[in-house]
């Protein structure tokens, strides 16, 4: 499977909801959807809790470790109200 940008709806809407065609290509962009959710999260937290908007151009291991800090924290930010309701985390 290509996963690249998502097909217009003109493309998918070319066959019948009911043909087997139409179904599958729904399915396949009802999947892409569901991945492009999941990645897409991390780096809205990243762009506004953490205000990382532009790159710095610092060097490539600096960026590097920066970046990995980053979504390092915006996972413990993602999951703060479960680990507060678990008690793992204290304030």
């Amino acid at each position: 499977m290509i996963w690249s940008i998502a097909a217009r709806p003109s493309r998918y809407k070319q066959h019948a909801k009911k043909s087997l065609i139409g179904r599958m290509r729904r399915k396949i962009e009802y999947a892409k959807a569901q991945v492009r959710a999941k990645v897409e999260h991390p780096f809205r937290v990243i762009k506004r809790q953490f205000g990382y908007t532009k790159v710095r151009f610092r060097g490539q291991l600096k960026n590097t470790a920066q970046q990995t800090t980053l979504f390092a924290l915006s996972n413990l930010w993602m999951m703060r109200k479960r680990l507060l309701n678990a008690g793992e985390v204290r304030l």
